[in-house]
């Protein structure tokens, strides 16, 4: 068969063999952000086009070249690119600053760039991410890399497959002397810069420290410490002596800066060992300050992380990490005959209404047919209904395992494998 539609490149589908995974992943991760103490927040899909291009930067990759953005009468939308400016913006329209003190919110959302599809990166995927308002201690840095860290090894990824990758990019008092040293020195090398580089050199020079073509360029790149302001400074070396006491390992990145404009100090990623080829990052994230005022919004500190789940998902598989076994049903409901096929339904009803998962045939296959479903289903029992079962007002059940066989009235079955599940 010719197929006529097909999903578009780089936006998969979740078959049900795969939902499991993704189920688990999910959970693990709301979890984990209840024990922290956030709360879930859920943002549309939509947004308008310049929340992002005044949050995320209009020279950044992601607006320049990587947004789904469409026109509608006088307004400009854009599907989001990543989850941080609309979690801002509903703590605003919302007046969740009222509250005072430090809010703290998750959530778990699809995201859309347009960019060339490849493994781990996808022009639809999606992200857990966790936001922290109104925390400018170090301590809030630390809590929440020890949050993802944990959050990855509860998975079951092992410590030697990860590497926290940190840096810290100042404020907007003491930044502006660094962009122009990178500057600098991207003029004397912009013969040797890729193409993309030249072009970012004069309008975000500090983009060009975690371009992957320039890597080996950019290593003698001039490092950000020296141009530190103090509190810059001392917040940075707060957080680095946070993490030796929680024993956080960290590397430290001179050139990690991130992709987007709203960033300030803390900045950080986490990679892992394998299974994600060049795009290697799980996730990424940092301090971001000066948003919510730049939107609209009173001097509130804030940070906050994203985590790839289709990474994640990746390295999983390539890892063996223990995962759940699939569901399985408990119960599958065998018909001998017509007369029995509503009793069948009746009985699976029944059992589903006592939270036993259960299937049944519903296209009239013979019984022999039936039993080949039940034991391809995984099911733990078979319940087999027949003219002398429905004449007692019985089902005989057998057990799939041991391949025993028991009576037991329909009124009691519910009880009876409950007790045996």
């Amino acid at each position: 068969m010719e197929l006529k539609y097909r999903a578009l490149e780089g936006m998969n589908d979740v078959l049900p063999e795969q939902s499991p995974l993704w189920q688990y992943v999910e959970a693990r991760w709301r979890e984990h952000c209840r024990q922290y103490g956030y709360g879930e927040i859920r943002t549309p899909i939509l947004e308008t086009a310049e929340l992002f291009e005044r949050s995320v930067g209009e020279t950044s990759d992601i607006v320049s070249k990587e947004m789904y953005v469409f026109q509608r009468s006088e307004e400009r939308y854009a599907l989001k690119p990543e989850g941080t400016a609309p979690v801002v913006r509903a703590y605003l329209e919302h007046g969740l600053y009222g509250a005072g003190g430090v809010q703290k919110l998750y959530y778990i959302t699809p995201f859309f760039r347009g960019e060339r599809p490849q493994k781990g990166r996808y022009r639809q995927a999606h992200q857990f991410g966790a936001e922290i308002f109104g925390a400018a201690s170090p301590l809030a840095d630390a809590e929440l890399l020890c949050m993802v860290m944990d959050f990855f090894l509860s998975l079951g990824l092992p410590a030697d497959a990860l590497e926290l990758r940190l840096n810290t990019i100042g404020c907007p008092g003491c930044r502006p002397a660094y962009r122009e040293a990178v500057r600098n020195f991207g003029r004397e090398h912009f013969d040797r810069l890729c193409k993309n580089c030249q072009a970012r050199l004069e309008r975000n020079p500090l983009r060009i420290l975690d371009c992957k073509e320039c890597f080996e360029i950019t290593a003698a790149a001039p490092p950000i410490d020296p141009y530190l302001c103090d509190a810059c400074r001392t917040h940075f070396e707060g957080l680095q002596s946070l993490l030796k006491t929680l024993d956080v390992a960290y590397v430290r990145d001179h050139r990690l800066v991130r992709g987007l404009d709203y960033y300030t100090r803390t900045t950080f990623e986490v990679v892992a060992a394998q299974g994600l080829g060049a795009q290697n990052a799980l996730c990424g994230g940092g301090r971001y300050d000066g948003l919510v005022e730049e939107l609209g919004g009173p001097p509130t500190p804030a940070l906050g992380v994203g985590i790839g789940v289709e990474r994640t998902l990746l390295v999983l598989q390539a890892l063996n990490a223990p995962l759940p076994a699939p569901p399985r049903r408990d119960a599958f409901v065998v018909a001998f005959g017509d007369a029995a096929r509503p009793v069948a339904l009746q009985i699976a009803q029944q059992l589903r209404r006592a939270a036993i998962a259960t299937d049944l045939d519903l296209e009239g296959r013979s019984p022999k047919a039936q039993m080949r479903l039940a034991n391809r289903s995984g099911a733990r029992f078979a319940i087999l209904l027949g003219e002398s079962e429905l004449a007692q007002n019985a089902a005989t059940v057998k057990d799939l395992q041991t391949h025993e066989q028991y009576t037991v009235s329909q009124t009691e079955l519910a009880a009876w494998i409950q007790t045996r599940l």
